[in-house]
């Protein structure tokens, strides 16, 4: 059976580090397979914009969650032909690229570490997975919003490889960076993802892990598409 021609509605959890390529992969899979995408990161970076447009230091976590609990924040199919996979829109802006900031980028980490935000935004992103035919990325889809998810995958590659990745990104598009610099942000941020208490970055148990150090996006996606058409055989 092709799995693109399948009926049965499942879901496929992608988890994964910083800049291991599991957006990319995640929205690559869900326009194959006709699926929703949902990057559950740009609910984190809503919240923290939020906090910041408001003033709020992101050091108060009272404070925050009660910012991210009040949230109207949707995530729409895209509206505009602008390189978005997604309209994010928060209190009936679109702020879609306004999350991608520095500022954002530097606080988003700290603010998804408390336990009533995350919790806010899995009410949302279950909510979403119950519809089915869905492809939701994140650091803990698997291990806590969809521990059920019929499909787990686990995107890895070493911190050397996925700062290299992003200097070269970073560099293409004219940003003036180094890249020890990236890796040791990189190295510091996987640090704190991982030995956060709450929701840390690991693996699912049943997660099937991929390490694409040595794998290019094409050779990525074409190795997921091998093990998905397996799962759904006849």
């Amino acid at each position: 059976m092709n799995l693109m021609n399948s009926k049965k509605d499942f879901v496929i959890a992608l988890d994964g580090p910083s800049a291991s390529g599991k957006s990319t992969l995640g929205e690559r899979l869900a326009n194959s397979l006709n699926f929703i995408y949902l990057d559950t990161g740009v609910m984190y970076r809503a919240v923290t914009l939020a906090v910041l447009n408001m003033g709020v230091d992101v050091s108060d976590e009272d404070a925050v969650s009660r910012i991210a609990e009040k949230l109207d924040l949707d995530v729409r199919p895209p509206s505009i032909a602008d390189g978005r996979s997604n309209d994010i829109i928060l209190n009936d802006d679109d702020v879609t690229w306004t999350i991608r900031t520095a500022e954002v980028e530097k606080n988003v980490s700290q603010v998804s570490a408390y336990s009533r935000v995350r919790q806010a935004m899995t009410r949302i992103q279950r909510r979403i997975g119950k519809r089915g035919n869905v492809v939701m990325v994140g650091r803990d889809i698997g291990t806590v919003v969809l521990p059920d998810a019929e499909i787990k995958l686990y995107l890895d590659a070493s911190a050397e490889e996925r700062a290299r990745r992003r200097f070269l990104e970073l560099r293409k598009r004219g940003k003036d960076v180094e890249y020890k610099d990236i890796l040791q942000d990189m190295i510091k941020r996987d640090q704190f993802d991982s030995s956060r208490p709450i929701a840390p970055l690991k693996p699912a148990e049943d997660a099937i892990i991929i390490n694409s150090d040595d794998m290019n996006a094409d050779e990525v996606f074409q190795r997921i598409m091998g093990l998905l058409n397996e799962f759904h055989k006849d």
